[in-house]
């Protein structure tokens, strides 16, 4: 055989001797970029052949296949080492352990990150109380095995941005009373004294008090409210907070559905309220990302039975909500239900360097179900069986 070769690469060198001086050449680069493609394929594709190295399980004689280093990509080694230790959070809304914003205020707690929250004055005393009891210590256990900690609770009524604003019922109300320094402006004043800076925000509320009512029947002044309350709220923290968060900081807040789809039930100017915090999103990403180097995005997340969540009500038979979560796990292309936990990793991938590009984005949570255009319980598609496809 080896004979043979030799013949065959002599008759070919007389071959390419007789071709015009060209083609020869290209002839030449050709072969060297073959062994070039050959050497880089030995070196990073397949397992590096090294003479005298033990032999593979089946391989025999004195030559085995060595496994090369496994190279990773940049992004899969930062993937698996997500470190926000030194990086304070604050996240606005959170007043039980069932929501989302406990979820994300988890996942930041578990790579490190400073946990600081904002909480609704009338609900704050009982929240206090809450993290204090044994029974909340599986909702706080992160991934070590610790209890998350959270560094401090402030006060926060986000329809408020100063003190001037605070209506004199709300000052007498007792609800609030022993509270004080509750509006955005005083909220974050105490956040700088406290920690100088924040470098991740979540806007994790939303309220709006006639959210039974269909639009129909909404008034003026419960409209505004929700919007307020749901939308506003996110520029005015963006405003206050900005100047305190370094470059390269991420705020994300919550939306639902509703804000681009009808869905009956969720009322009172509610899906208003959401189509303007996803407008609002796309702005601020641009005006905050200019001014101070920050990342604005929101999450687009799928029903939960949260506390605040079934809240809404519904007919007698079923709250809002669970016909909500009944109708995503029936038409849905993931027909499951959806955890907290899924939009607290989705959150803590777009509050850190992950998706350092990502800005001005709603990114739908909701196990695929925004992407369907018609549902697959319909009685127009009795006789097939589409669930199982």
């Amino acid at each position: 055989q080896a004979d043979c070769l030799l013949k065959t690469c002599r008759a070919c060198r007389g071959e390419m001797a007789r071709r015009p001086q060209r083609e020869r050449l290209l002839v030449h680069l050709a072969g060297l970029a073959c062994c070039c493609a050959i050497w880089t394929g030995l070196n990073f594709v397949v397992p590096t052949f090294r003479q005298g190295a033990p032999a593979a399980s089946g391989a025999s004689g004195a030559w085995g296949w060595q496994q090369g280093p496994v190279r990773k990509s940049h992004t899969a080694r930062q993937a698996l080492t997500v470190d926000l230790t030194g990086k304070v959070a604050f996240i606005a809304g959170v007043a039980d352990t069932t929501g989302y914003g406990w979820a994300i205020a988890r996942e930041l707690a578990n790579a490190g990150a400073t946990i600081v929250v904002g909480t609704w004055p009338p609900v704050l005393k009982m929240f206090n109380m809450a993290l204090k009891k044994k029974a909340t210590d599986e909702a706080k256990k992160l991934d070590d095995g610790s209890l998350m900690e959270i560094a401090k609770i402030y006060p926060l009524d986000a329809m408020f941005d100063v003190p001037e604003d605070v209506p004199d019922d709300i000052k007498s109300n007792k609800r609030y009373a022993g509270v004080e320094g509750y509006t955005i402006e005083e909220c974050v004043e105490a956040v700088k004294k406290d920690f100088g800076k924040v470098d991740i925000l979540v806007h994790s509320l939303a309220n709006g008090p006639e959210v039974t009512k269909p639009l129909l029947e909404t008034s003026r002044k419960g409209y505004l409210a929700a919007s307020s309350a749901s939308a506003y709220s996110l520029v005015s923290m963006v405003q206050r907070f900005g100047p305190i968060m370094p470059k390269g900081g991420a705020v994300i807040s919550l939306s639902y559905v509703a804000a681009v789809r009808t869905i009956p039930g969720y009322g009172g100017g509610m899906s208003s309220a959401k189509a303007q915090l996803e407008s609002d999103t796309r702005t601020l990403a641009y005006e905050a990302g200019r001014k101070y180097g920050i990342r604005v995005n929101t999450i687009s997340a799928g029903p939960l039975k949260s506390r605040a969540a079934s809240a809404i009500g519904g007919d007698g038979e079923k709250t809002f909500i669970e016909r909500a979560i009944d109708y995503s796990v029936d038409n849905a292309p993931l027909d499951k239900p959806l955890y907290a936990e899924d939009v607290g990793k989705t959150a803590l991938c777009l509050l850190t360097d992950l998706t350092s590009g990502v800005t001005g984005m709603t990114m739908y949570v909701d196990m695929g179900l925004h992407s369907m255009g018609q549902s697959l319980d319909s009685p127009a598609y009795d006789g097939l069986d589409l669930k199982s496809r």
